[in-house]
């Protein structure tokens, strides 16, 4: 009796297939595994909108634990030509993150339509991404920060791993949120309109000093990046000065 066979029609079977929306039935080859908790981190991401621009600021130290590992990572990445994304939390997943975004900016180059992807629509995307990530049970760890130009205007968003979003003047992740947000508050407030370039890169620069003092998972050593309307400009990190003469007047710390 001759074997029955069903005849190719073309089109992928829907169980072998690993698109969404298909059910994939194969066992996996191994285990299924999901990040319990951070590994190698980045702390503080700190970022100012003033007139004309964003500016933003993130030290280069990755932690391994309570161990000052990687001293020379990059934690803010530059996507398009008017937008950066800053991120703390665990560095492979930013790494992640920067490649989705990498893959996102070159489908919208494709497309050749003249058309390309703003700050707002990056920031609703990693909405999207983050919350999707957290209702799968299997968050992304980290606190992100989006900054670029919106409708000629400087933009500032902030995301975390549960998908939780706000925008502001001032916006600070990690530790920052704690120690650099209120002189981010005292120093901008009433100024919004009349802040410059210079007046709020000081400012950052204040803050991550305080940072490097009162955050154990720090360094002194900052990249900065500005986004104005003429571009991004992601800079060579560079050390703070520092100045610990007051530390033998400090007590309680023994």
């Amino acid at each position: 009796m001759a074997a029955h066979t069903r005849p190719f029609s073309g089109v992928p079977q829907p169980s072998l297939t690993g698109l969404p929306g298909h059910a994939n039935t194969a066992l996996p080859s191994e285990p299924i595994t999901k990040t319990l908790q951070p590994m190698s981190t980045g702390t503080s991401v700190v970022g100012l909108v003033f007139n004309g621009g964003v500016i933003i600021a993130a030290d280069t130290l990755a932690s391994y634990g309570s161990l000052a590992r990687f001293r020379t990572v990059s934690r803010l990445h530059s996507v398009g030509n008017h937008s950066v994304v800053g991120g703390g939390g665990d560095y492979a997943d930013f790494q992640y993150i920067a490649t989705l975004l990498d893959d996102l900016t070159i489908m919208d180059t494709r497309l050749e339509d003249g058309s390309t992807l703003d700050t707002r629509s990056i920031y609703h995307y990693l909405t999207r991404v983050m919350y999707n990530r957290r209702s799968r049970i299997n968050p992304l760890w980290n606190q992100l920060l989006v900054a670029g130009m919106d409708a000629g205007k400087g933009f500032l968003g902030f995301i975390d791993k549960l998908g939780v979003t706000f925008s502001d003047r001032t916006v600070a992740t990690g530790y920052g949120a704690y120690i650099a947000q209120p002189i981010l508050r005292k120093a901008v407030e009433g100024r919004e309109d009349d802040l410059s370039e210079a007046e709020a890169r000081k400012i950052l620069e204040d803050c991550m000093r305080v940072l490097f003092y009162r955050d154990c998972r720090t360094i002194n050593k900052v990249q900065f990046a500005v986004i104005t309307a003429e571009g991004v400009k992601v800079e060579e990190a560079r050390e703070l000065e520092s100045n610990w003469d007051i530390a033998p007047m400090v007590r309680g710390y023994d």
